[in-house]
């Protein structure tokens, strides 16, 4: 079962995204905030979700920084943007706090659920619109780039193959199987890439490689 926070201010909406996902018996809504700041405390409670459905325009805490604070303290976690707004500076905003997938809300059910699904196998789902606004941010050379912490990073030649993979688009299984090593392997090696390059999302982990030269 596939147990979601549903992170919505509006009432309305947060009930048609509710209705959308009740077609599919393996997801449900365990929980559901109406801010930044209520979602925070429900994890704090309990932090055993699967993945955050997240607006981004929301009272006392919007999604943009609440998704900064939750990553920080529960990377494992999933945080899916689902929104009206489809601007430049929300979305670049979004992959820096670290958001795993964006999506707009007018997205049809099933695309949700296979976002979903898409997300948790490490992929980063987003809606087609996004997505083009996502290739022309990463366009520009400086988006990701940290400086500082671009100073020392090194990587195995291992690390290297399953990073070029990754930037391929391909998810941890076909990696995997490309480089005849176990799933658990490619994990192991992603977590690593991740802490060196200190990412939050694969988005930004690839851009970060291909600014500091590693692909």
């Amino acid at each position: 079962m596939i147990k979601i926070l549903l992170v919505e201010d509006n009432l309305f909406l947060q009930k048609a995204l509710e209705e959308k996902l009740s077609f599919f018996p393996d997801v449900i809504i365990k929980d559901t905030a109406q801010n930044g700041e209520e979602a925070i405390v429900i994890l704090e409670k309990n932090h055993v979700f699967d993945l955050i459905l997240m607006d981004i325009e929301m009272p006392k805490m919007n999604g943009i920084k609440a998704t900064e604070i939750i990553k920080s303290k529960y990377p494992q976690i999933k945080i899916v943007m689902i929104t009206v707004y489809d601007n430049d500076d929300n979305i670049f905003n979004a992959i820096k706090a670290g958001a795993d997938g964006y999506l707009l809300k007018e997205t049809q059910a099933e695309k949700i659920y296979e976002a979903i699904g898409e997300t948790l196998s490490g992929g980063a789902a987003m809606s087609p619109s996004i997505a083009m606004k996502t290739l022309k941010l990463l366009k520009n050379p400086g988006v990701f780039e940290d400086p500082e912490a671009a100073e020392g990073i090194e990587l195995s030649v291992r690390e290297i193959e399953v990073l070029e993979q990754l930037s391929k688009g391909l998810k941890n299984k076909d990696i995997a199987d490309n480089l005849f090593i176990s799933f658990s392997t490619v994990k192991k090696h992603i977590e690593n890439i991740y802490k060196k390059l200190q990412a939050h999302n694969r988005i930004e982990l690839i851009q970060k490689a291909r600014n500091n030269k590693l692909i």
